[in-house]
């Protein structure tokens, strides 16, 4: 039961409610019913976080989900503030994505949990694939990641000892040479 609710809040995050379930605990006096909330939080900007929240209630179960995701919040290298610096694939429990930089105008090409995690984070130009489970809670941590794997050619340099000019026309010939096969 996906909803697509954003706020923006009044310190320029937006939380995007990725997901409620309910859940319901048989006991020996019945049922104890309660909610799970996965909720999304970025600036746009390349900073993002997710959360779960549990609560008797809906409203508290989002509360403590965004708050969770401010709690836990990463910082993602982008591209030009567009894009991806490269094409990756994570893992998480059953959940496999690949995200896959993409020209400008491309847009957000990418289902369910991972279009949110994109629009939030303030990515626009990608193209991602769930494989395995559709899980929104693997597929979201297999997306951060996939974040937390991420490089950027500055970082890539510092590590060999390079300069950044050195390893990005490394990059160019072996695209060169991939269109020339």
């Amino acid at each position: 039961m996906a909803r697509n609710v954003v706020k923006k809040e009044k310190n320029d995050l937006v939380e995007r409610l990725v997901f409620i379930n309910r859940v319901t605990k048989v006991v020996k006096g019945g049922k104890n019913m309660s909610f799970a909330a996965i909720i999304v939080v970025g600036d746009q900007n390349g900073h993002i976080g997710f959360g779960n929240g549990k609560a008797r209630e809906v409203p508290d179960a989002v509360r403590k989900a965004s708050e969770d995701a401010r709690k836990n919040m990463i910082k993602v290298p982008m591209k030009e503030g567009r894009t991806l610096h490269h094409d990756i694939t994570a893992k998480f429990g059953a959940g496999k994505v690949v995200l896959r930089s993409a020209k400008s105008g491309t847009g957000i090409i990418a289902g369910g949990p991972m279009r949110a995690v994109f629009e939030v984070l303030g990515i626009k130009d990608v193209v991602a694939k769930s494989l395995g489970s559709v899980n929104p809670h693997n597929m979201i941590r297999a997306t951060f990641e996939a974040f937390r794997q991420m490089a950027t050619p500055k970082s890539v340099a510092v590590r060999r000892g390079k300069t950044i000019s050195e390893v990005t026309a490394s990059r160019n010939a072996v695209e060169i040479t991939k269109e020339n096969v």
